[in-house]
């Protein structure tokens, strides 16, 4: 039997390779408003609104916008080699919803009626594969709706549900041409907590391998595990459960490799992908939450101490009626009280208030007020509001997600180091950037400090730095020495050096 498959092309950076975003939820609001807005693009369509004629931008990507202003801003596009343009995705993906695509666009109210007549045939024409389906795990709001599942002996166990996903992982990639890196984004409704815990990636796979386990393993964790095993890199954009230490090794090339024994429990799935890939996650830091930590970000630099967040936000998705449910809430509610742990901020109340409320439809509304202790306690108050359709906020996010560790991947960049700076996507980073810093201009600083290692960019500053002599020949080479000295202490805090070549065929 066939051990492992090698499928570790680079994408975006060869004459004709593409790269994949798999969206698991493709119906949901996010999904449907990826794909318009990618087809948008790809098409350079023009369309009417309120204040007038608009042409498709990427507005909000960063992977995809060029610096702007004198200091160059934010913006990455242009600035470094193989950074790939989201215009050339190939974007599927699962639903339980049997909804075409371009109708669920229709139904969502995100986009400008025009835009959304000039997507809408084209959208209609995708296929929605069937998403696996544990009704437990949703709320019952889900249920009536749930008519596009995967059923017969593919939903007969766990593993087997877990093979059909592969299965239609490499299907897909077959039939869409895609020979780059695939990313698998999560943004489907948010589950419950799963009860599982595993120490390792054996006793995860052996957990999913063994039919009479009736251990509480959620969807998402096999979305992720599938996506491991075949090489592809898995983001939880929900707020449940799926990241966990035993996930993180099981997406470890150290693990994945061809000469595992036959006797392991990662043989039992064989074949499988040996390439990187990444685990990133958890909850696509989008809006209001964004802003909260700036907010709190520029109170700290000022040398103020935050007292009181006070926070109440409300729109009316499927998302948040999903989170009507008090199961599905508890994981929603664990990362949005969550997201400033690691400042330690013990004096600290913070307050989260979420409603449904249905006539607002996609666009969220939010309110927060924000206290601090000023100089000799004396109180400061401000307060923000801001209104803007959730899945606008959001998608930039998925896009970002998936061309970071495109990028990544062709950049041999170690799983510690693109979770780092991809920290500032996610409300609370967890895996390998467990107990980052929250504040969006450090994470900032994270994403281009890997960049610049990534690209090379460190060694061109020392380069220029001796031509035009600011530096000497002997100051040069002990900056190098510092610098590899460096590098090496940070790959010893995770051993994973032997890596499959990304170009191999």
């Amino acid at each position: 039997m066939q051990k492992h498959f090698q499928s570790c092309r680079v994408s975006m950076m060869v004459q004709g390779v593409t790269a994949g975003i798999l969206v698991v939820g493709i119906g949901g609001n996010n999904g449907v408003t990826l794909l318009a807005g990618q087809i948008a693009n790809r098409d350079k369509l023009s369309w009417e609104t309120g204040p007038g004629r608009v042409t498709a931008n990427w507005f909000g990507c960063l992977t995809q916008i060029p610096p702007r202003g004198v200091h160059g801003g934010v913006g990455f596009q242009g600035r470094y080699d193989g950074l790939a343009s989201a215009d050339n995705a190939v974007i599927g993906g699962w639903d339980i919803r049997s909804t075409k695509l371009g109708q669920a666009l229709y139904d969502c109210r995100v986009l400008e009626p025009d835009l959304v007549r000039q997507v809408r045939e084209e959208m209609d024409g995708y296929e929605i594969m069937p998403g696996i389906w544990d009704p437990s795990f949703i709320g019952e709001s889900q249920h009536e709706t749930a008519l596009n599942v995967v059923s017969g002996d593919d939903d007969s166990s766990t593993r087997c549900r877990l093979e059909r996903i592969r299965r239609d992982i490499r299907m897909w990639k077959e039939k869409n041409n895609v020979d780059g890196h695939i990313t698998v984004i999560w943004s489907a409704s948010v589950e419950r907590p799963s009860e599982a815990e595993y120490e390792s990636a054996d006793e995860l796979l052996e957990a999913i391998y063994d039919d009479s386990n009736t251990d509480d393993i959620s969807p998402s964790i096999l979305y992720a595990a599938a996506a491991a095993l075949e090489g592809c890199s898995f983001v939880n954009g929900g707020s449940q459960n799926t990241l966990s230490a035993a996930m993180t090794s099981l997406f470890e090339q150290s693990y994945r490799q061809p000469d595992a024994p036959s006797t392991s429990a990662l043989s039992k799935f064989a074949p499988y992908s040996s390439c990187r890939a990444y685990c990133l996650g958890t909850d696509f830091k989008a809006g209001q939450t964004k802003f909260k930590t700036a907010a709190v970000e520029y109170l700290r630099a000022l040398g103020l101490s935050p007292r009181v967040i006070a926070s109440s936000n409300h729109l009316g998705n499927n998302d948040m009626l999903n989170l009507t449910q008090k199961k599905t809430l508890k994981a929603k509610m664990r990362v949005k009280s969550d997201i400033f742990g690691p400042w330690q901020e013990d004096d600290l109340d913070h307050k989260v208030s979420v409603m449904y409320t249905p006539y607002i439809g996609d666009e969220k509304r939010d309110y927060v007020e924000y206290t601090s202790f000023g100089f000799l306690s004396s109180p400061h108050t401000m307060v923000t509001y801001t209104r803007c359709m959730d899945s606008i906020l959001c998608v930039p996010l998925m896009v970002d997600a998936a061309i970071w560790c495109d990028y990544f991947v062709n950049h041999n960049v170690s799983p510690t180091d693109a979770a780092r700076a991809t920290a500032y996507l996610f409300k609370v980073p967890e895996g390998d950037s467990k107990g980052a810093d929250p504040g969006f201009f450090y994470q900032m600083k994270e994403l281009e400090k890997v960049l610049q290692k990534a690209s090379g960019k460190e060694d061109d500053v020392i380069a220029m730095g001796l031509s035009k002599g600011i530096i000497s020949e002997e100051q040069a080479k002990a900056l190098r020495a510092l610098s590899a000295i460096l590098s090496t202490s940070s790959r010893a805090t995770k051993p994973l050096n032997n890596f499959c070549n990304p170009r191999a065929p």
